[in-house]
């Protein structure tokens, strides 16, 4: 167990959106006393979206942070002093979304049809990509610039016959009113995004080497609870946020986005390596990726060496036991996303 100085120190830490499943981890490794038993005292501070996350902690404005990994990469490539610490997850589950009933049931049949997307939203400049790797004409397509607030409402409203979003979003929002939708993801055809990454400040690993290794070591802690006692962690996670509780959905939103979330923990990188480790030539691919679709003109590659570490990571594993209870709590949630 990482060494921290006597008594309980202070460490402030902005998640990258509003309570769901992805970051549901959080309140369950403040408020189960993950992080307590090792000396922190952490306050959760809700984000505004994985860029202003990522520059928040570039900043100093928070000593940790959690953003999408694509975005991360865009941030380093622009020089913001900014190191991936732990992977969260391992799928950002970009994709294609329609209502389960929807006729579409390949890409190729997105030709001649509607598709709604956000410019702004992160899985938008891989939209080209996709198309490549999934074997259809974006050109073919008509995609109508939505706001992605209203996003998930066009396609319920069958204004679109498919978006492009997240279905870490998409699909609890949805599901949790009635409204079944099923995903075609980005990595189904090989394209492979991490989803959310724990960040920091490059000269903290050097300066405050122990208080970096307690709080992954707590927030991984976390993520194994979430896996392996899942009502238990969406008990906690309702407990923290009244509002989501309150809500008449809420408690099945919480649920549809934890499901998700663990789905894109049950790989390899966790399995054979332990909960947080990050495989470098993934890293390098995703880098290449987002410095040519998403970065801008004249970035360039970040280092992958400086911009993630696997030194405070891999120290804890699923036992069989663990496996199982993660699989089987898991299984519900495959339906959304073809896995």
């Amino acid at each position: 167990m990482p060494a921290i100085a006597q008594g309980t120190r202070s460490v402030s830490f902005t998640t990258s959106w509003i309570p769901e499943g992805p970051n549901l981890f959080a309140y369950v490794a403040r408020d189960k006393g993950f992080w307590k038993k090792l000396g922190l005292d952490v306050s959760v501070a809700r984000g505004s979206g994985s860029g202003a996350a990522a520059q928040a902690v570039s900043a100093g404005t928070f000593d940790f942070g959690m953003a999408a990994t694509p975005t991360v990469i865009v941030q380093a490539a622009k020089k913001l002093p900014i190191t991936c610490i732990g992977q969260v997850n391992y799928d950002a589950l970009m994709g294609i979304g329609v209502l389960a009933s929807s006729p579409i049931k390949s890409p190729k049949e997105l030709e001649g049809k509607k598709l709604g997307a956000s410019v702004s939203s992160g899985e938008y400049p891989f939209l080209p990509l996709y198309a490549e790797k999934a074997g259809f004409d974006l050109s073919k397509v008509q995609i109508v610039q939505v706001d992605s607030k209203v996003r998930e409402r066009t396609l319920v409203e069958k204004q679109v016959d498919a978006i492009a979003a997240f279905a870490t979003s998409t699909v609890p929002s949805l599901a949790s009113l009635g409204t079944d939708v099923r995903f075609m993801l980005f990595s189904q055809v090989g394209i492979q995004f991490y989803g959310q990454s724990l960040t920091t400040q490059p000269a903290r690993l050097q300066q405050d080497k122990g208080l970096v290794e307690a709080f992954v070591q707590g927030a991984m802690e976390a993520i194994r609870f979430s896996m392996t006692n899942f009502d238990e962690a969406v008990d906690i996670f309702l407990k923290a946020n009244s509002e989501v509780a309150m809500s008449s959905t809420g408690k099945e939103y919480a649920r549809i986005g934890l499901g998700l979330t663990n789905l894109t923990n049950l790989v390899p990188e966790v399995k054979d390596n332990g909960f947080g480790w990050a495989d470098p030539a993934k890293v390098s691919t995703m880098a290449d990726l987002v410095v040519k679709y998403a970065a801008g003109a004249g970035a360039e590659k970040p280092d992958v060496a400086t911009l993630f570490t696997n030194d405070f990571v891999g120290k804890l594993k699923l036992s069989a036991a663990d496996l199982a209870a993660a699989e089987k709590s898991a299984a519900p949630y495959r339906k959304y996303i073809g896995a």
